[in-house]
C-alpha cells in the first residue's frame, strides 16, 4: 500500500514538474545528506580515499562534497526521468559520434553496449532505442519490490528498450530476429561468485568485475561498444562512443573487459565526483588464491572459446 502511495501520489506527480522545481527539492535533500544526516559518509569516504591514495585529505573532502551534488541532481534528473517527452529526452541526451553505431547496424552486427554508474545513466536505459537503429535491450536483475520493478521497467520501456532478466536475457536476445540489437550492460558494480568474476587492479585495488559481457559477446559474436556519459551542463548529457572491438572471437581472453575498465577509470580519474561512490563497490574480499583463481577463470574461457 505505501508502495502505492509512494508512486501514484509523490513520484508520479513530481515527475511531471519542470526540472527545476525538482532540483529545489532536492537542494535542500543535499543539505539533509552531506551536512545534517550524511547518507553512507564512511562508505563514500573509505571509497574515495581508497581510489586515490595520492591525493589529501582536503582534495578527499572536496570530491565527497561534489559527489552528494552529483547525487541529489541524480535524483531529481531520474524522478523527470520517468515520465519526460520523447522531445525532452532528445534534447537533453545527445550522442557526439553515433556514426559508429550506424555503421555496425549497416553491416547487420548486433552490439554488446557498455556502459557504467558515471553521471546519469538512467536516461540512456530509457532513450536508447531513440539514439540507435539497433532495437535496444537492457538486462536487468529484479529489483525486490515487484511493484517497484514493473512500474520502473514499464517507464523504462516506453520508447522502445526490452528489459529483460540476467536468468533469461539469451533466450530474449536468441529469439528476437527482426533486426540487429543492441544490449546494453552496466558492468562496473559489485559482482557474484569470486571463481566467475574478472579480477584486476582498478583505482589502486584489486577488484572484481562482470565478466558477462565478455562472454556475451563470444557466445553471440556481437561487437563491443563503450558509451561514456559526459554531463555537458546541469540535466544535459552527450554520450560520446568508442569501438572495443567488432570481431570478439579474435580478442584475446581478457581484452573486451580491460579496454571498458580502463576508459571508465580515465573518465572516474577526469570527474571522480560523477561516479557512484556510495555503492559498496569493494565489499569483496580479495581471495587469497587469487592468482589460482584468475589462472582457472582464463582457462575456462580459453576452452569454451578458443
Amino acid at each position: 500500500m505505501l508502495d502505492r502511495f509512494l508512486y501514484y501520489v509523490i513520484v508520479m506527480p513530481l515527475s511531471h514538474m519542470p526540472l527545476w522545481y525538482i532540483y529545489l527539492i532536492t537542494d535542500f535533500f543535499y543539505l539533509i545528506i552531506y551536512h545534517i544526516k550524511p547518507y553512507r559518509k564512511r562508505v563514500v569516504m573509505e571509497n574515495i580515499q581508497r581510489s586515490f591514495p595520492e591525493k589529501t585529505a582536503e582534495e578527499h573532502q572536496q570530491i565527497a562534497r561534489k559527489f552528494y551534488g552529483y547525487f541529489t541532481d541524480l535524483l531529481a534528473e531520474s524522478t523527470k526521468n520517468l515520465a519526460i517527452s520523447e522531445k525532452g529526452m532528445k534534447k537533453r541526451l545527445v550522442v557526439r559520434n553515433p556514426e559508429i553505431m550506424d555503421q555496425l547496424y549497416e553491416q547487420g552486427k548486433s552490439v554488446i553496449f557498455l556502459s557504467s554508474h558515471f553521471n546519469n545513466w538512467e536516461p540512456l536505459i530509457t532513450a536508447q532505442n531513440l539514439l540507435f537503429p539497433h532495437q535496444a535491450f537492457g538486462i536487468g536483475t529484479p529489483l525486490s519490490s515487484k511493484f517497484w520493478d514493473k512500474k520502473i521497467n514499464d517507464r523504462r520501456e516506453r520508447f522502445g528498450m526490452k528489459v529483460t532478466n540476467a536468468k533469461n536475457y539469451k533466450k530474449a536476445l536468441s529469439s528476437f530476429t527482426e533486426k540487429p540489437s543492441a544490449t546494453l550492460v552496466l558492468g562496473d558494480q559489485s559482482p557474484g561468485k569470486n571463481e566467475n568474476c574478472y579480477w584486476t587492479n582498478f583505482l589502486h585495488q584489486e577488484t572484481a568485475f562482470f565478466f558477462g559481457a565478455e562472454v556475451m559477446a563470444n557466445q553471440m559474436d556481437m561487437a563491443v561498444v563503450y558509451g561514456s556519459i559526459y554531463r555537458v551542463k546541469r540535466g544535459y548529457y552527450e554520450i560520446e562512443l568508442r569501438l572495443i572491438t567488432d570481431q570478439p572471437k579474435k580478442e584475446e581472453y581478457g581484452v573486451i573487459t580491460e579496454k571498458y575498465i580502463r576508459i571508465l577509470e580515465d573518465d572516474i580519474r577526469e570527474h571522480p565526483e560523477s561516479w557512484l561512490w556510495s555503492h559498496k563497490r569493494w565489499k569483496k574480499d580479495v581471495p587469497e588464491n587469487l592468482d589460482e583463481i584468475k589462472a582457472t577463470h582464463k582457462k575456462r574461457f580459453v576452452e569454451r572459446f578458443r
